[in-house]
C-alpha cells in the first residue's frame, strides 16, 4: 500500500494534484473549520447566532459543490463538514445559552460565587483594625 502511494506521488498527476488549486484552495480554507473549534471554547456570551447560521449555511452549500464537481473535491469536502459541524455546535450552544436557560444557570452560579467573595471581604474587613484617625 505504502508503495503504491510512493509511486503515484512520484507521478506527473501527483504533481498536477499538488499545484492546482483543487489542492491550494482546501488547504487555505481550513483556517475557518480551525478557528471555529478553537472557539468552541469560548464564552457563549460572545457567541453571534446570525453568524454562525452565516457559517454553517456557507459550509453546507459549498460541501454540495465539493461533492458536485467533477473530480470530487474530498479536501474541500471534509473541510466544510468540519467547519459546519463546529458551527452547529456553536449554534447549539448559542440557542442553550441565549434561548434555554443557559445564561441564567451561569449567572446564578456566578452570582453564589460572587456572593461568597462579597461575605469574605466583609467578615476580612470587620477583623481588620481601622487606623486611628486625629
Amino acid at each position: 500500500m505504502a508503495s503504491a502511494f510512493m509511486q503515484w506521488a512520484r507521478s506527473p498527476a501527483a504533481r498536477e494534484y499538488f499545484f492546482s488549486t483543487h489542492f491550494w484552495g482546501p488547504v487555505a480554507n481550513w483556517g475557518l473549520p480551525l478557528a471555529a473549534l478553537s472557539d468552541l471554547r469560548k464564552d457563549e456570551e460572545i457567541i453571534s447566532g446570525t453568524m454562525t447560521t452565516a457559517m454553517a449555511t456557507y459550509s453546507m452549500v459549498f460541501m454540495r459543490f465539493a461533492w458536485a464537481v467533477q473530480p470530487r473535491n474530498y479536501l474541500l469536502f471534509a473541510c466544510h463538514a468540519t467547519n459546519a459541524t463546529a458551527q452547529s455546535g456553536q449554534g447549539l450552544r448559542f440557542i442553550n445559552y441565549w434561548y434555554m436557560g443557559g445564561r441564567e444557570k451561569k449567572l446564578n452560579s456566578t452570582g453564589d460565587v460572587v456572593a461568597a467573595v462579597n461575605e469574605g471581604v466583609a467578615k476580612a474587613a470587620g477583623k481588620v483594625q481601622q487606623p486611628a484617625t486625629k
